[in-house]
């Protein structure tokens, strides 16, 4: 198992450690509920140095990576983070992932800890025609999420650049707890503000503590997998591996939003994906609450009032801020409709649920 810059620090914090994505990470600290709400009402600091980062360079940089994302790169800016994803070639999708737009000859993409190796073969295989740079820097960058509605008054102790009036999916350059050159970021994927920070693994401890530190009078506390998955599924965000992956397509996953048909984007895959944009799909990922008691888990059968199987479940928890049972699955076109009953099938028992919009939190 691979392992942070920070596993010893979570150790010593009372982390309960897991295997994540092959790394050996912090599952929870104090406790789901409890990290959850810290979170919701102030902030807590995730290590996310597991994810991946990997740079495109060069005079090709913009041309690789318009021609892998379906979203459209070209209205991006210095300074602007988009998120997007990678069609494949069989309709489905490679990886969800973070476009930063340094300049048309840099940027840096960031993807999940668990597809880093096949998201930058694929890079690869696409770049045989085009001829950018591509490196994989995932292994000597660390990377914190500060998330939470006091986050980023907390970190500006920590800088003299102004960042409490950042927007979200921005980012800057800066010095940070003493240490130059550090990336700063608001792409947070709570839905409760914050910012992330990406650094070389040799400053981690330095940035880890001062974060800590600058976070202590406003409740700051660590945070571990269990709340970052129930702090998204509140949110309706997709989970790579749960809610799309390589079979879902970008429609199907209600991503039309990162999937651009702007004349000469011509993405991987792009006409299959807007045919499907224009017929329609056989299946589409929805929200629901549950109304009987019962915790959807991945892969429990989505039925009909008649037992008829009608799609999966692909992601379930219990609420912490809802005090309800939610989840997310895919199901056929007519029944993705908001206010459609809908039965989850758990234990051999079908129990009642409606289809609601997403964010569930709100």
């Amino acid at each position: 198992m691979k392992t942070t810059i920070f596993k010893e620090k979570h150790e010593s914090m009372g982390g309960k450690m897991v295997s994540f994505a092959g790394f050996n990470m912090p599952v929870q600290f104090e406790g789901i509920n409890v990290e959850h709400q810290t979170v919701r009402e102030a902030l807590g600091v995730f290590d996310v140095s597991h994810m991946g980062e990997i740079w495109v360079e060069g005079p090709k940089a913009f041309d690789l990576v318009q021609r892998v994302s379906s979203n459209d790169i070209s209205v991006l800016d210095e300074g602007k983070v988009q998120y997007t994803c990678f069609p494949n070639d069989k309709g489905g999708i490679v990886d969800d992932f973070l476009v930063y737009h340094f300049s048309r000859e840099k940027y840096l993409l960031v993807v999940n800890a668990s597809n880093i190796e096949k998201d930058f073969n694929w890079l690869q295989e696409q770049n045989k025609s085009i001829g950018a740079t591509i490196r994989n820097a995932s292994d000597e960058t660390a990377q914190l999420a500060i998330q939470g509605p006091l986050a980023l008054k907390a970190m500006q102790k920590l800088t003299d650049e102004p960042i409490e009036d950042m927007t979200f999916y921005t980012y800057k350059v800066i010095e940070f707890a003493g240490v130059k050159d550090v990336l700063l970021s608001t792409t947070g994927y709570t839905g409760a503000g914050g910012c992330e920070i990406y650094f070389p693994n040799e400053v981690g401890l330095q940035i880890y503590d001062a974060v800590m530190e600058a976070g202590k009078e406003f409740g700051i506390k660590p945070i571990g997998l269990a709340a970052r998955d129930t702090l998204r599924l509140e949110m309706g965000f997709c989970l790579y591996g749960n809610d799309i992956d390589d079979t879902t397509s970008p429609i199907e996953a209600g991503l039309g939003w990162i999937t651009k048909f702007t004349d000469g984007n011509n993405f991987v895959n792009r006409e299959n994906i807007e045919k499907q944009k224009t017929e329609g799909v056989s299946r589409k990922l929805i929200g629901f609450e549950l109304l009987d008691k019962g915790i959807a888990r991945q892969h429990y059968p989505i039925v009909d009032a008649e037992g008829n199987n009608i799609g999966e479940v692909t992601s379930g928890t219990m609420s912490p801020s809802l005090k309800k049972a939610i989840g997310m699955g895919y199901v056929k076109p007519e029944y993705a409709k908001s206010g459609t009953d809908i039965f989850i099938e758990i234990r051999g028992k079908a129990l009642k649920a409606v289809v609601v919009k997403r964010p569930f939190y709100k």
